[in-house]
């Protein structure tokens, strides 16, 4: 069974594959960056991807601190204004060699305007 809610998983598997990825750099600073994204169904995870990725910020970010957090949003309407999206916040593992990806395991996922109107979802799924 999946962290995400079959909505969540609706969008994320769309036609959006553009989100934005944040780390934190050595001084402490937040670093956030846009990003192609997949939801990788046999892991359960948010995949990030991206040409020469083992050379980037992003990269050596995720490779010391061991966590990152995504967003993949966009606007189903600008008047009435209507954003909708998912945050990903996890354990992130940077994976090096051919098809190098960050890999983030959700431990909070919070979801906006996906079901039309509705609230905000939280979850703080179990920690693997």
């Amino acid at each position: 069974m999946s962290v995400f809610s079959g909505t969540e998983l609706a969008y994320l598997r769309g036609e959006r594959r553009l989100g934005r990825v944040a780390t934190i750099g050595a001084d402490g600073t937040p670093h956030v960056v846009p990003v192609g994204v997949s939801h990788n169904a046999g892991l359960d995870t948010i995949d990030v991807g991206g040409h020469g990725l083992e050379r980037t910020k992003k990269f050596r970010d995720v490779r010391r601190t061991g966590r990152a957090a995504v967003v993949v949003d966009d606007l189903v309407s600008v008047t009435p204004w209507r954003p909708r999206g998912i945050e990903v916040r996890g354990r992130a593992e940077a994976i090096g060699g051919p098809g190098a990806v960050i890999r983030i395991h959700p431990e909070r996922v919070v979801s906006w305007g996906l079901d039309g109107d509705g609230p905000e979802r939280g979850l703080s799924p179990p920690r693997r």
